[in-house]
């Protein structure tokens, strides 16, 4: 039997020439019949998703600057730091797909109250953690409550806002998705010069609840409306999958690539994929219909989601350490020197999906990862040891065009490829490309990172006793130490290991330059030889209408 939505051919392709229309026309026949007609309700309802969106999104990042404050307040191991982190983003990543089905299905304002609720109880209690365990607990808990919050948001965004008035919403939404790692690692880091670690989720608790008042009053309700069952086994499947691919990623830097927990954690993971797929094809009803992705718009949004936030992970994760363990900034001047990136890139992702409808998608979003691989080579060409911020802010400018360019137009790619009906299931796909992109590039670029530092400082550290010489080889942040306890010749090395460090940087962008350009190429390729364009929309059958209330 075919699948519950049928395949229409929009009049023109969008992946074209610029003056053929793109998937990006804010004047496409796509369906209003959710939409709110007042501009200020509109408004609030974007104001209101923008804030739970960054308050998921600043209760991770923020944590990066407090591990220290936490480990020496409650003995935390590395590894325990670890997963404080990481426990949050695997729950989140691995829940996203059947939540935002669920939201579908059974109504999207009630799940995202709830994950609210969740999300303000978790992040209060955290605040008064007094172990290690019970803290890692409580941050599970606050990745289901970010895994209700993340795909309602742009699910309400997309099926409140008229055709005309969309892709600039959802644009300003991934612009807000981008940019809030940056302002939560400010408010963070301004926190912790300041006051105590508990005081760090202050910020996603305030955020939460201004997005849970708001939403409570200006979101409307609304879900799917259809009589076939839920698809429980692909929900099943996909958390396994999800969860087992992104913990042997996560894992694998810390305990090895042959451990048997990272090892069995990918074969659960891989098998569970191939099983999901299966299932999916089989199904009249799935939780995905993946064979939507032979929707070039799904297909090449879902990759440049994949690649954008993977190198915005590694961005963050060179930039934070340059600027703190090689320039010497404390946690608050290193965030304010994120902060040009963020101005640029948030008015930038708003005007974007505009300008993919002017000159089509293809030449914007490639021009953008062209202009990331550029940003990423003129910090390898430029940044030296002893030449400081203004070496850094060239390349930082650059990048923030690139993404600004990429994100939404390719966020707006995917939700216009799915029917109304099922706009939680495409912000939740949204959301997951953007979790496994963050999980692989700092697993395997943080990896080839480290591996180049240790091989470059291994000169300066052979005059150094074993035990010293392990911790400066574990990372810039251990050479900081251990030369504190050198007196005079702790210079040297330090100026050693920050040689060293740049000197590993380098090829490390210049890879993910290289895989910027590869996506660039991939755009344009499969938007010159692909299938004809197609988009999904709904059989306008009676079982098949979305309920609105």
């Amino acid at each position: 039997m075919d699948p519950p939505y049928q395949r229409v051919q929009f009049m023109n392709p969008s992946f074209l020439e610029p003056d053929d229309a793109s998937l990006l026309d804010p004047t496409d026949p796509h369906t209003d019949d959710e939409a709110i007609f007042d501009p200020r309700k509109r408004r609030w309802i974007l104001i209101a998703m923008c804030t739970a969106l960054v308050g998921v999104v600043a209760s991770v990042s923020g944590l990066n600057v407090a591990q220290q404050a936490i480990a020496a307040d409650l003995g935390a191991s590395q590894g325990q730091l670890l997963w404080v982190i990481n426990g949050y983003t695997l729950v989140l990543a691995a829940l996203l797909l059947p939540i935002g089905a669920i939201g579908d299905r059974w109504g999207r304002k009630p799940i995202l109250l709830s994950g609210l609720g969740v999300f303000l109880m978790s992040n209060v209690a955290s605040a008064f953690a007094n172990s290690p365990e019970q803290l890692i607990a409580l941050r599970v808990l606050a990745g289901v409550g970010a895994a209700m919050i993340m795909p309602v948001t742009l699910a309400v965004i997309t099926t409140s806002f008229p055709a005309s008035e969309r892709a600039r919403a959802v644009g300003v939404w991934a612009g807000f998705s981008g940019a809030g790692g940056i302002l939560g690692l400010f408010a963070s880091a301004a926190i912790i010069d300041n006051a105590t670690w508990p005081w760090v989720f202050a910020v996603p608790t305030f955020l939460g609840l201004c997005a849970l008042v708001s939403g409570a009053l200006v979101v409307p309700h609304s879900r799917e409306h259809v009589e076939a069952g839920f698809d429980f086994s692909g929900a099943a499947l996909s958390v396994v999958a999800v969860g087992g691919i992104v913990l042997g990623i996560q894992e694998g830097p810390e305990r090895g690539w042959t451990s048997f927990l990272v090892v069995g954690a990918l074969v659960i993971g891989a098998c569970a994929t191939v099983a999901f797929v299966r299932s999916e094809l089989r199904l009249e009803h799935p939780l995905l219909d993946l064979r939507l992705f032979r929707n070039r718009g799904l297909a090449t949004g879902t990759v440049n989601l994949i690649v954008i936030f993977g190198l915005m992970f590694v961005i963050f994760l060179v930039l934070v350490q340059l600027l703190q363990a090689v320039f010497g900034y404390t946690a608050l001047h290193a965030a304010t020197g994120l902060l040009p990136m963020a101005v640029l890139m948030m008015p930038l992702s708003a005007v974007a999906p505009t300008l993919a409808h002017r000159f089509g998608y293809r030449h914007v979003v490639a021009t953008g990862l062209l202009l990331l691989a550029t940003g990423l080579t003129l910090l390898g060409l430029l940044v030296q040891v002893d030449r400081g911020y203004l070496s850094v802010l060239p390349g930082l400018l650059v990048l923030a065009l690139g993404v600004g360019l990429v994100m939404s137009p390719s966020t707006t790619a995917i939700t216009a490829s799915l029917p109304e009906d099922k706009q939680g299931v495409a912000s939740a796909l949204n959301d997951t490309a953007r979790e496994i992109g963050a999980a692989v590039s700092i697993a395997l670029f943080g990896s080839l990172l480290n591996g180049l530092y240790r091989s470059n400082v291994s000169d300066a550290t052979s005059r150094l006793p074993l035990e010293s010489a392990d911790v400066v080889k574990g990372g810039i942040g251990g050479a900081l130490s251990v030369a504190g306890r050198l007196g005079p010749r702790g210079a040297e090395l330090l100026h050693s290991a920050r040689t060293a460090w740049v000197d590993s940087m380098r090829p490390t962008l210049w890879l993910a330059a290289a895989v910027a350009v590869t996506a660039a190429i991939y755009t344009g390729a499969a938007a010159v030889h692909g299938p004809d364009h197609e988009i999904a929309e709904p059989t306008p059958e009676p079982d098949s209408l979305a309920e609105v209330h």
